[in-house]
């Protein structure tokens, strides 16, 4: 079947599943655009505002669906803008392959319009960096790609398409649909763990990763039950256990329950499922001893390349999420182990006791109490509803005192990338058209992508927005006064009319004064939704309301005391 690279490429993409891509277009790919046309009933091209905002977009639909991202973006800036996306990628272990524009062949090493060497940029960050220049090969490449990304520990692939490369014809096959690799714990490592299980009496699990589904989190719930396992989840993982269930400890993340970390450190077995135990899982590498925790440790992980980084576990298994506890909730009880699962019946509820203890929010400075909100949010929204967010402080209160009951209802960044929320919450509302949406960023944060909202409009995809606005970098304030404090400077924000900004986006948007007024204020802004139009939340809340625990006054003083 004789065809150009560009018809051939998006024949790939078919092959491969997409049925959705985004993108800022450039006259680099028109040729890929134009393939595109011919197919747009099977794969929906959605047209960005920022090339930021189509890579996150991109990523998060990998999240929200377990599908490959995929991003087309043009050569030099828009590479750039969306090298965002491939850095959340890396970090949070997602599938997504961004194509990118480049210079035509016989340019290339000139320095032409927009080159850029791909390889040497992106080869830091990226599972894989090619070049199709040749014709005959895409079908090839592309297969690579999306096996590469897919596949062992998930993440981010870049594919450069020289311009006239695009146009020349060849007559080759399609490739077959990509199956990714995922490995199965052997029968051997599985005893060993069954040993550890059965000989503890303070275990613990921390989950997070990707490849979870809901089967793979029921099966994570049979096991906990099975076996008596108090389960935490990571830094923005909630999602993938029932935060509602009698074995829920917490999250694993920013502002820990100072008894969840102790429980942490005086488990006598951890099973880590999943997270690669970074900086955010490990409380900056100090709830385990490295290179070898005192904790008898079973490390999880899709990647050997992760077993053993920082820490020796004393189990090491390489394994799919999936694969792991579907293993873990079949593994049998001899007598042993039935005892030691009833001795630790009461291990597990004071491991969720304290949990719901930590759920109690401290009143907030000011007239709109945000933790107080999400409380109310947790407790009347569906619980299929998909949370977004971006990074700062005003996503403490969400990831604290919002209860996720299902997979996936949590998007953000474990990567700390601001400006994720919007696109996001526009990826997930395309994927799951029949589902409650609710953004939720920051000032600083909402302004970096706000203009996706004039996407969301454009593609129908309407979604609650909260804006929490305190007039600041809030997380970078909150250093500054515990470093430099009392010398404020480069942190304050002046704002726009956030509502007036939302109007402008064709959204129904309105300004919450105080607590008692969001209930009501919600509802109007579901019932836009509903009608298809998009909301907008404006919440003004006090600068002194800078954290769940500490005013903006209390980090000072510390600051001060330590300076002392």
């Amino acid at each position: 079947m004789k065809r150009n690279a560009a018809r051939m490429l998006v024949d790939q993409l078919l092959v491969h599943g997409v049925d959705r891509a985004f993108c800022v277009p450039g006259e680099s790919f028109l040729a890929v655009i134009d393939a595109l046309a011919d197919v747009q009933d099977r794969c929906a091209l959605i047209v960005c505002r920022h090339e930021g905002g189509a890579g996150n977009m991109a990523e998060a639909h990998a999240k929200a669906t377990g599908q490959v991202g995929v991003c087309f973006v043009t050569r030099g800036p828009g590479a750039f803008n969306a090298a965002i996306a491939l850095h959340t990628a890396q970090q949070d272990s997602t599938p997504l392959v961004l194509f990118v524009g480049q210079v035509g062949t016989d340019f290339v090493g000139r320095e032409a319009f927009q080159e850029v060497d791909y390889r040497r940029v992106f080869g830091s960050i990226a599972k894989w960096v090619t070049s199709i220049d040749r014709a005959d090969r895409v079908p090839e490449l592309v297969a690579h790609a999306f096996q590469v990304a897919a596949s062992g520990r998930p993440g981010p692939v870049v594919v450069a398409l020289p311009e006239d490369v695009l146009l020349r014809e060849a007559d080759v096959p399609d490739a077959r649909a990509v199956v990714p690799v995922r490995p199965t714990p052997s029968a051997a490592a599985m005893a060993r763990v069954q040993a550890l299980l059965a000989g503890a009496s303070r275990p613990i699990a921390i989950v997070a990763g990707r490849g979870w589904t809901p089967g793979a989190v029921a099966a994570l719930e049979d096991a906990a039950e099975r076996w008596a396992l108090p389960v935490a989840c990571a830094f923005r993982y909630q999602d993938s256990f029932d935060n509602g269930h009698p074995h829920y400890a917490g999250d694993v993340g920013i502002g820990i329950n100072p008894k969840l970390a102790a429980r942490i450190r005086d488990a006598d077995c951890v099973l880590a499922i999943g997270p690669r135990l970074g900086e955010m899982t490990t409380q900056g590498y100090t709830l385990f001893d490295a290179p070898v925790p005192r904790q008898p440790l079973v490390h999880v992980h899709p990647s050997p390349d992760e077993l053993g980084t920082v820490y020796q576990a004393q189990e090491m298994i390489t394994s799919g999420v999936t694969e792991f506890v579907q293993a873990l909730a079949a593994l049998p009880l001899d007598a042993q182990a039935e005892d030691a699962v009833e001795a630790r019946r009461g291990h597990v509820a004071a491991a969720h006791a304290d949990y719901e203890a930590w759920q109690q929010p401290r009143p907030q400075p000011g007239p709109v109490d945000w933790p107080q909100i999400v409380r109310w949010l947790s407790a009347h929204v569906p619980d299929d509803t998909l949370f977004t967010s971006g990074a700062g402080n005003f996503a403490t209160p969400l990831h604290r005192f919002h209860r996720h009951r299902a997979w996936p209802t949590q998007l953000a960044p474990t990567s700390g990338a601001m400006g994720y929320a919007v696109p996001a919450a526009v990826a997930a509302k395309l994927a799951y058209p029949d589902r409650l949406v609710v953004a939720v960023a920051g000032d600083g944060d909402f302004l970096m992508t706000s203009q996706e909202l004039a996407t969301a409009a454009q593609y129908g995809a309407p979604f609650v927005t909260l804006v929490i606005d305190n007039g600041m970098y809030g997380t970078i304030r909150m250093h500054q006064e515990r470093e430099y404090p009392a010398r404020v400077y480069g942190t304050a924000l002046r704002n726009p009319d956030f509502v007036g900004l939302g109007v402008a986006y064709g959204c129904h948007a309105e300004r919450v004064e105080r607590t008692d007024d969001f209930a009501a204020a919600f509802v109007r802004a579901c019932d836009a939704v509903a009608r298809g139009q998009g909301a907008l939340l404006h919440l003004p809340v006090d600068p002194q309301a800078l954290t769940p625990g500490l005013t903006l006054d209390e980090i000072r003083a510390q600051g001060l005391a330590r300076q002392g």
